[in-house]
């Protein structure tokens, strides 16, 4: 399998995923430990991919979305945007409300 399926196919299969440099636990760059602290704030599981551990998807990421840099943050398959835009959305409370959505645990309207 390409590096491309293997991105495509982590990115439709989990309704929340980061692709950042190190682990949410352990990030390896400060943009990406912002963008994971940010989305472990919101409080539902999320998936992530150590662009660092795998050479292929770390070359082949920024052509997958057009997006140039890391960390990378899709929710139900849409790329959101990197950190400062995933910093932007959780401060207004929308980062929050796409994450509890995505993982069916959004309150009933």
């Amino acid at each position: 399998m390409s590096a491309l399926q293997r991105i495509d196919e982590a990115v439709k299969g989990n309704p929340v995923i980061i692709f950042m440099k190190g682990t949410p636990q352990m990030p390896q760059c400060g943009f990406s430990s912002r963008a994971a602290q940010a989305l472990m704030a919101c409080g539902e599981q999320f998936a992530y991919v150590n662009v660092l551990g795998d050479p292929e998807i770390f070359q082949e990421l920024p052509q997958y979305a057009n997006w140039p840099t890391f960390p990378q943050i899709y929710i139900n398959g849409e790329l959101i945007g990197g950190c400062d835009i995933t910093l932007e959305m959780y401060q207004n409370g929308e980062l929050q409300k796409m994450v509890k959505e995505a993982t069916g645990n959004a309150p009933a309207a």
